[in-house]
């Protein structure tokens, strides 16, 4: 028994270690995004991502000791669901809303996602929303609702708001396979299992874009191309998704969405320094609010592991 458990404080160190990589990436992640759909559209940038992400995690796992198999039959609701609800649908979703909605605003609207786990973590994995937890949570949609500041949102602006809805549904979206992966009964691992995520993600992503956006960009083999692909593949999309699967994996639904709210953190800080995006006294209210949620949860799970 205390070599069990001293095993899963080991994965849970790990799986925090990659809580703190993926929120850099992905915080960054918001205003880089922003520039670069100034030059291609949404859902082709999001095609360019999962094609070079699918390649690199193929070749990575080309070159394991157990080679690139074929998912096992039991492995295949979970190969469905995170290919095509987290990698292709939410993808879409978050860079159709990100096309015409501030970067900073964008990050927050996604990141809305512990509220949406939380009443499939209580009733599908039965997880206990304990007092810490509870009040974490409070704390964090608090922020998120101090950092969205509504009274400050242009209404009248329809591409706005069709923007932030289509952020909202990826952020619901995002949440459901958070909860499956946590219930699922792994075979294979989940770096074995993310280039079949991802490929099966963009056959259905690759048509959408074809008849909504028309025939793919014309990006050549510029160094601007070169840099994109190496970008949007391995850095942004091949590894985060991969981490985040284990993450999910490993700590519960709850404390995952709830460390994960430092993601909007990130990115309205860096969407600041490098969009010159404002940020009012409302805005720092809820990054303290978000930041005093994670502080929450990492304790309350600490007491757990003890």
């Amino acid at each position: 028994m205390g070599m069990a458990s001293g095993a899963g404080a080991i994965e849970r160190r790990r799986a925090m270690v990659l809580v703190g990589c993926m929120v850099l990436i992905w915080g960054c992640n918001w205003p880089i995004n922003k520039v670069i759909l100034t030059y291609i559209s949404p859902l082709w940038f999001a095609c360019i991502r999962m094609a070079v992400g699918a390649v690199s995690l193929f070749l990575v796992q080309a070159f394991r000791s157990d080679g690139i198999r074929l998912p096992a039959r039991s492995d295949l609701p979970i190969v469905l669901s995170v290919g095509l609800v987290q990698m292709a649908a939410m993808l879409a979703l978050m860079n159709l809303g990100l096309a015409n909605v501030a970067a900073g605003r964008s990050a927050i609207l996604c990141y809305t996602t512990p509220l949406w786990v939380v009443p499939g973590a209580i009733l599908i994995l039965g997880e206990r929303l304990r007092l810490a937890k509870a009040v974490a949570l409070l704390l964090g949609l608090a922020g998120v609702a101090f950092m969205f500041n509504p009274l400050g949102f242009d209404w009248s602006d329809r591409k706005a708001i069709i923007g932030n809805g289509y952020l909202l549904a990826a952020a619901v979206l995002w949440a459901g396979t958070t909860v499956h992966v946590r219930a699922h009964h792994w075979r294979g691992t989940p770096l074995a299992l993310a280039p079949w995520q991802m490929l099966v993600g963009l056959i259905p992503m690759l048509a959408l874009a074809r008849w909504i956006e028309g025939p793919a960009p014309d990006v050549g083999f510029s160094l601007d191309a070169v840099l994109l692909a190496l970008y949007s593949g391995p850095v942004i999309t091949a590894f985060p998704f991969w981490a985040f699967v284990t993450i999910a994996r490993t700590l519960p639904a709850l404390t995952t969405s709830l460390t994960l709210l430092l993601v909007p953190v990130v990115g309205l800080l860096s969407s600041a320094a490098f969009l010159a995006e404002p940020l009012d006294a409302t805005t720092v209210v809820g990054l303290l609010l978000i930041v005093g949620a994670v502080a929450a949860v990492s304790l309350a799970d600490a007491r757990e592991v003890r």
